[in-house]
């Protein structure tokens, strides 16, 4: 699996579905596994939300308060 282009898409949804960015503020893993359609090991998921919070802060996508 490439951890990059499953960050690229979880950005993009994240970014323009308020529902999908709800959801991964609350329940990231979720969230996570429901996009990508599969259960991840603990350590990918969180490699992947990690750089999903990166690029959206780098991207400039208001998604964490804490970021604002």
């Amino acid at each position: 699996m490439d951890v990059k282009e499953q960050i690229n898409k979880i950005v993009e949804e994240v970014s323009r579905n308020p529902n999908i960015k709800e959801q991964f503020e609350k329940e990231p893993v979720k969230a996570i596994e429901k996009l990508i359609g599969i259960d991840l090991p603990d350590d990918i998921v969180m490699k992947i939300i990690d750089g999903v919070k990166a690029k959206l802060t780098i991207d400039g996508v208001p998604l964490f308060s804490c970021f604002r």
